[in-house]
């Protein structure tokens, strides 16, 4: 069964070759990213700033292992807000080949579990491109129900786009 657990600074070498693997089929769902970003020097900066967010309360950084224990994907919350918000809004991604297995969404449910439980939240968010189909899925599989439309919410590929608006709700 697929599973998640923290980020560790030992996962920069498989992360890095992940993302090289992966650089053009992330790139239509992604923030533009620069060359460094696919080294093991630009994977560690982006695992260290992982792990600080993490220290700090603000994300919790997770990767995604499949049924073998490879590394496959991220999953993480961040902008994590408590008072009397207490949420966190929830991103993910899978490799090309691993997709199609159910792994995504069996990570989220991890993650919601974690949300839920551990960092005791009353809501998970996640937002996606209004075309990326295939992560509204994902997220309406793990119980989550779309609630609206942000104009201009991200930018994506190098452009503002519009994203839907999922939530749950603990």
């Amino acid at each position: 069964m697929p599973s998640i657990r923290l980020l560790a600074l030992d996962d920069v070498p498989a992360l890095t070759e992940l993302h090289r693997r992966n650089r053009d089929h992330l790139q239509p769902w992604e923030p533009m990213r620069a060359d460094s970003w696919f080294t093991t020097e630009g994977q560690l900066a982006a695992a260290r700033a992982a792990l600080e967010g993490h220290a700090d309360g603000t994300s919790h950084p997770c990767v995604i292992l499949d049924d073998d224990g490879r590394l496959v994907g991220r999953i993480g919350l961040s902008s994590i807000i408590r008072g009397a918000l207490q949420s966190g809004s929830v991103g993910y991604w899978v490799s090309a080949d691993a997709q199609g297995r159910g792994i995504a969404t069996a990570a989220l449910r991890s993650l919601v579990q974690v949300a839920f439980g551990e960092l005791d939240l009353h809501r998970v968010q996640g937002e996606t491109l209004t075309h990326n189909t295939g992560s509204q899925k994902v997220l309406e599989r793990a119980g989550f129900v779309r609630y609206g439309m942000a104009p201009d919410y991200l930018r994506i590929a190098g452009r503002w786009q519009d994203c839907a608006l999922f939530q749950l709700i603990a």
